[in-house]
Parts: structure tokens; sequence; C-alpha cells
């Protein structure tokens, strides 16, 4: 009797066991990494066989095995390697293996990926043209077979072929048809001529440093740091070539999709086996290029965080560009991994070389640098020798003393106007969507609130209020729900305000706005962006997406309006966020051969973030930044765990964090041989979801094993009602 330990797919945290079934001799094929249909309660679940035995028919258990009922697949979906990093990611994540299985998946759970296929004729014999006399459309068939060795079944109308010409060659045994199956591509028709150029001594020596490592098949961390304009891309690019030579696997990841378009495009330039794998790319698009990769047919992969749960092996080099960015961070659902500690894993998994570049880089990652845990290679200067962009910071109190009230300062406005006129482009950043933050009633200070999660609703200039975590949409209010007052006030400035403004003091300049609103459909961002690039817009605003990677020769001008709002924020990383928004923003322009001018918009010019942004100097806000990380006892002198402890009863919840603090200090704090500190409870940002009270409690680790050996020695991570967030981008 053969029977398979199988991992059902049950998003339930208590569920963290295999469970045993009988493998019916119709399916003794499956093996470790089929996906199956199996009985589960009074339930048809999908599940993942982990392994098979072969056991005694009369060897008993304590239950009656029930029997699978069938495979999904025609074959194996996971691979060994994939197994083994899920296994990894579900003991370091603290979550069911069943969602760290469904990680490597393209689509729904429990769905067979249908797929595509065509008919292609060829020929199958000879033939003597004497014997087609009086038959010219089967002779013109058989001689564009011969000439052309194949014809799909759509190019059979094209060519004005009939469908019985062809079915009456095939009866006479002289063509053939086959299926094939049809893989789509969304970005096939990306094309891109390569550029040539010298490289700087810098990329050679940093390009020199990783072969080093590549060569020997060893894995190696990296923090690749260079400004902005360094040529950090084409480092990727030559150090990709020798992953491909080596007879390697290369993943590129970069944090969001607006992102991809570009170096996609620099890759396919010189690279012909690129894929692209995204959120935004449909399940049957998704599963062809899983296909693709388990069918050796990819040597590259490029993709925001999920690029790296593919079926792809032998990978010998990992990219992360901008390694800082939050959006490596999944923190919606579980399991919630940061891909920058998952990358570095598969790396290692992989015995490959992991780069993370970035002109601003986190500071848990530059300390690593810093202290031997990754070689540090620096590009301080830009190609071409190209300066860095002026940079001014203008301060909106004298703007509203001076009697300007406008969403853009007069100085800014006068650049605006100089760059339009010399026939150059600007990017114009502001950290908000919609027309106004907030409604807010100015009798009692009420905020117009989701109903759902409880954060601000955005007013929009539809005469809309929209909530930008659940969509939810409603009408603004004309007296206050809380006290019933008339005097309501929209507060703050967004995309669609500033979009007014530039209307009115460039009434002739071409503009085009970029957020989440104007970016929904499949390919919204790379529209926006080649459009810009092709000097069809003058002026491209939005939010922190317009900041991001893009190198756009045009552009010398960049503004950054309410560049100090990120520091009204309760969480250690403001400052960070800040300095690193205004230096990638102000590393848009000046990237050719004009020179660069930005001008950083703020109430409070003199913090350390916005004076050392401006001044575009990494090394000097870090050592600034990391004292006051260390007072304060946080990355990178620890590690976080963020637990949220919910409930419908607000009691209920609150009581069972406290319990958790207590344990934890009695079983850690005390005893561990490195500081250990938990802080909490305290109502979550979103203190009530849909009639759910969340209450927070923060660990502070510096022995990380510590910490997490106590969480799943109580079993906290199978419960229910307790949310675990590792390596947490917020505290609260």
């Amino acid at each position: 009797m053969i029977v398979a330990e199988v991992c059902v797919n049950v998003p339930a945290n208590s569920i963290d066991k295999n469970f045993t079934y009988r493998v019916p001799d119709r399916l003794k094929f499956l093996s470790a990494g089929w996906r199956v249909i199996v009985p589960f309660g009074k339930m048809k679940v999908d599940g993942f066989v982990m392994n098979t035995n072969e056991i005694d028919d009369a060897t008993t258990f304590e239950f009656e095995l029930k029997e699978i009922f069938d495979a999904i697949d025609e074959e194996a979906w996971f691979t060994p390697e994939m197994m083994n990093a899920a296994r990894w990611l579900s003991k370091f994540y603290l979550c069911p293996l069943s969602l760290t299985m469904g990680l490597f998946m393209p689509g729904r759970k429990g769905k067979k990926i249908s797929a595509r296929f065509e008919k292609i004729y060829r020929l199958s014999g000879t033939f003597d043209e004497k014997n087609f006399s009086n038959k010219p459309a089967q002779l013109r068939l058989l001689k564009i077979l011969s000439e052309s060795g194949e014809l799909r079944r759509i190019e059979l109308a094209e060519k004005k072929i009939t469908l019985e010409t062809a079915n009456k060659l095939i009866e006479a045994g002289l063509v053939k048809v086959e299926e094939r199956r049809i893989l789509r591509d969304s970005y096939s028709k990306i094309k891109s001529v390569p550029k040539t150029f010298e490289l700087t001594a810098e990329q050679i020596a940093a390009i020199a440093a990783v072969e080093k490592f590549l060569t020997a098949r060893k894995f190696q961390g990296f923090l690749l740091h260079g400004v902005t304009g360094s040529g950090k891309t084409q480092v990727y690019i030559e150090l990709a070539k020798i992953t491909r030579r080596l007879g390697r696997r290369v993943i590129i990841l970069v944090p969001e999709i607006a992102l991809t378009g570009q170096i996609v495009s620099n890759f396919k330039a010189h690279f012909s086996d690129v894929a692209v794998l995204h959120s935004r790319l449909s399940l049957p698009e998704r599963a062809d290029t899983f296909h693709k990769i388990r069918g050796g047919e990819v040597g590259i992969v490029i993709g925001a965080r999920s690029a790296l749960f593919t079926p792809i092996d032998n990978v010998g080099l990992i990219v992360m560009d901008e390694e800082q960015d939050s959006s490596y961070k999944q923190d919606k659902n579980p399991p919630r991994y940061h891909a920058r500690t998952v990358a570095e894993k598969f790396a290692s998994f992989h015995e490959a070389a992991i780069v993370f570049g970035s002109a601003t880089p986190s500071l848990e990652t530059f300390y690593r640098a810093k202290h031997g845990e990754l070689i540090l290679l620096k590009m301080p200067r830009r190609v071409m020798n190209n300066p860095l962009p002026e940079v001014k910071c203008v301060d909106m109190r004298g703007e509203l003393q001076a009697g300007n009230r406008e969403v853009l300062s007069r100085e800014l406005i006068e650049l605006l106007k100089k760059t339009l006129a010399a026939n150059q482009q600007a990017i114009l950043l502001l950290n908000r969507r919609g027309w106004s933050t907030v409604v807010m009633c100015r009798a009692c200070g009420e905020v117009a609130k989701c109903p759902d999660c409880g954060l601000p609703m955005t007013y929009h200039a539809d005469g809309k209020l929209r909530c930008h975590r659940c969509e939810v949409e409603a009408e603004p209010p004309k007296t206050c729900p809380a006290c019933g007052s008339r005097y309501i006030k929209f507060l703050g400035t967004g995309t669609e305000k500033l979009e007014a403004a530039l209307k009115k003091f460039l009434p002739n300049a071409k503009l085009l706005r970029m957020d989440r609103d104007s970016t929904r459909e499949k390919f919204g961002h790379k529209k926006i962006l080649d459009a810009f690039a092709a000097h069809e817009f003058d002026i491209l605003f939005g939010t922190q997406m317009v900041a991001k990677g893009h190198d756009i020769s045009g552009v010398t001008t960049v503004g950054v309006l309410s560049a100090d709002a990120a520091l009204s924020f309760a969480n250690f990383r403001a400052a960070e966020t800040c300095f690193t928004l205004i230096t990638q923003a102000a590393g848009r322009a000046g990237r050719a051969d004009l020179p660069g001018k930005v001008i950083v918009q703020a109430y409070n010019c003199d913090s350390a973030a916005i004076r050392f942004g401006c001044a575009q100097d990494y090394e000097k806000f870090f050592n600034y930044e990391l004292p006051q990380r260390e007072e304060v006892f946080f990355p990178p002198f620890c590690r976080l765990i963020k637990l949220i402890v919910t409930s419908a009863n607000e009691d209920i919840a609150k009581n069972i964090a406290k319990k958790i603090r207590l344990l934890f200090r009695d079983e850690v704090a005390k005893k561990s041989s490195e500081r250990q500190e938990i802080f909490g409870p305290i109502p979550a940002a979103i203190a009530n979801l849909r009639g759910v009270y969340r209450f927070v409690l923060l660990i502070k680790s510096a022995k990380f094993i510590d910490a997490l050996n106590f969480l799943r020695a109580h079993d906290f991570h199978k419960r229910d009602d307790i949310i675990i967030d590792i390596d947490p981008q917020t505290t609260d």
C-alpha cells in the first residue's frame, strides 16, 4: 500500500501538521511535489504531497485512512528546492506550511491552471508535384510547408488555405498536425537596442568583486551603494552576463510594478531569455511564465517580490534593486515576509551571490555592510562625471507669512516656468492622492473615517470620500456626525489639487498625473512613463512612484512637496523615510548632459532628515541617525516582532496581550543573554476593524532566536486571535 503525507491547503493557524492519505492504484505515480484533491472532514480541499511511502498492507492506523481523490496537474508542481524553501518560510515566519507553499503558486488555490494550445501543420512525407497537377491548392500548401517548415492554424486562413485542403493532405499522410502550447507574454513586444559606453572604474571594481564569488559558486552578500545615476543597472547587466556564461540563472527584484518597464527594456537589450513576473499579469500569463521557467527557456526572471517564488533552479545571482523600499515587505496577509530576508536565504540555498543595490540603503543593510556581514561596493559618482543636482529647501512657513497660500512656492513656480521655456521637463512629487487629505469638523475636530477600518478617508475632486486601504466610497458629510456642526473643512493637499494649481500657474503646460488612481490598468505605469520619456508631456506629477528609479534625460527640474510630512508619523523609520524620499526624488533630475535643480518644500527645513537629504549625503545621515536608533534600542541594534491580539471583546484582547507581556518578561527578558524588551499593549493603528478590537505588543530582541522560540513554545503562531509580524515596517 502506498500512502502520502499531504499538507492540506486550509488557511487555519491551528492546522500545522500533515495528514496521511492512501494513494489509489490509478494515482501510484504521485510523489513529493504534486498537488492533489483530498477529503478533509466533510470538504474536498486541495493539498500538497510532501512525501510518499510504500508500507505493509497490514499496517494499522489510529484512524481509517481516506483516499486521495485526484491529482490536479499533469506533473509535479513543486521542485525539491521550492519545498525546502516553503518549509524554511513556515518555520521562520511562524505560519502554516500551506500558506508558504501557496506562495509558489501563480493563482487561486485548488484550481488546475488551464493552458491554451494551437494546432501546427508540418510535412510528414515527400511528395511529387506531378501528382498534384489538378490539385493546385494542395500543392501550394505542400510547397509552403516545404519552405517554412510549419504553419499555425491561424496562418492557414491568412494565406487563404481552407481546412478541407489541409485535412485531405492529412488523410493522405503527407501532412501531420500537432498541438503546441501557446505561451502568453505581455512583454514580448518590448525591444531595445543596447547602449554602448565605457564602464567607470567604480563599475569595473564592483563587477570584479562579485565575479570572484560567481565563478567560485560561493554564497556571498554585497551592498552596491551608488549615488543616483551612478550606473547600478549596468553593473547588474554585466553581472548577469557573467552568470549566464557560467550556465546559471538570475533573479532581478524591483520594488514596484512601476519600475519593471524600464529595467526590462534595459535587460532585453542584452538578453533574449528574460521573463517578467508581477501581480498585474493575468493568471494564465503567470502560469505560462512558470511553465517557461520550469522548462529552462528562461535565464533571467525580473519582477516584484513574488518573483522569488518561481520554479527556477541553478540560480547564480540575485539582485535586489532599491533594497530599502518598503514594498518588499508583505504585511497584509500571512506569511508576512520581507523579500530582503527571503532573497538572502534563497541565495544561500543556491550558493549564489546576492547584490543589494541602492543610493539610500536601509540603515539595517548599511550597518551590516559596515560591520563586514556584507561586502560594501561604493559608486560615489554619476556616470560621465555628471554632477548631482543642486537642491534647495523652501520654508513654507515663510510662504504663508508672505501671503502665499498656494500648494506651490513662488520659487518653484518660477523654476517651472524657466524649465518649460527651455523646452525641458519636470517631475513633482507629492506624498498624497486625491484632492484633500482629510475632511474635518472645525467645531469638534471629528475626521471623516472609513466605517470598516477607521482610518481617515480622502476627498477626491469627483466629490467622493474614499478609503485608500479598503476602497470604501462615501459621500462627504454635510453636518458633523459627532456634534451636528455644519462647519466642515477640507484640509491638506492631494494630487488633484496640485493639478489644479499647475493649470492655474502654467496654463499651457502639458500635465501628466501618476498615482494609484491613474495607473489602475495593467500597463498604466509604463504607458505614462513612455509618454513622458517621449516628451509628449512637460510635467509628471504624482505620489511616491514618480520618485523611484526613472531615468529620463529631459528632466532637469524636480519639486518635492510636503517633504517633511513623513516626520509627523510616530514611526522610528520616519526620518529615514523622509531622507530617502528627498534623495531619491532629487536623483531624477539632471541625469543627462543638462544640470538638474531641485526644490524641496517643507515646514521644517532645519530637521536633520531634510538637511542631509538636500545635501544628498547618505553617510552623514547614517552617522546622525544611528546613535538615535541605538539610544532607543531599535534596528539595526535589535530585530522587531509585532504581535496584534484580536477579539470582539475589547477587555479580552487587552488582557490576553497583558498575559503575553508578563510571560515574555519572565521567560525571555530575565533569562536571555542579550537585551530583550516588550512594550504594550497599545491600541493598533486600526484599533477596531469591522467590530474586532486590536492591541499591539512590540518585542525588541537582540537575540532573535530566543524571541522566536518563546512564541513557538507557547504555540502563539497556532492561534487565530494573534497576528505575528516579524520585522514589521511600522510599530503600531
